[in-house]
């Protein structure tokens, strides 16, 4: 039966009436407020975890592996800007210095964190 319907459907076209414009302005508007309103209340709210995060790699504790990593980045860039980079049999990544700043990080976050969530 959905076949003939389908069959059916394919040949004979369907026709709509055209809807007012004004309507469908309206709507648009009235979104578009709304999508207003949410970005407000979005931007008022902020993560708790990032704020601690960035203050956290700013430390004197974690200062050196932030400078480690940062560092490693610099060297890496430069190295990729290199014309011969993608026949280089090593390819150097901060895989290693990015995981010790987040270790770090992570140490001075946990025991701050939960005083700030309610």
């Amino acid at each position: 039966m959905s076949f003939l319907r389908d069959l059916i459907e394919s040949v004979v076209p369907s026709v709509y009436a055209e809807e007012p414009e004004e309507e469908v302005e309206e709507t648009v508007e009235a979104e578009e407020e709304e999508e207003d309103e949410e970005e407000e209340d979005e931007e008022e709210l902020v993560d708790p975890l990032e704020t601690l995060r960035e203050e956290c790699e700013k430390t004197e504790a974690c200062k050196p592996f932030s400078h480690h990593f940062h560092e490693c980045v610099e060297r890496v860039t430069q190295e990729q800007e290199e014309e011969d980079y993608h026949k280089k049999d090593y390819k150097e990544d901060c895989v290693e210095e990015f995981f010790h700043l987040q270790h770090c990080i992570n140490d001075c976050v946990a025991p701050r964190l939960f005083h700030k969530l309610k």
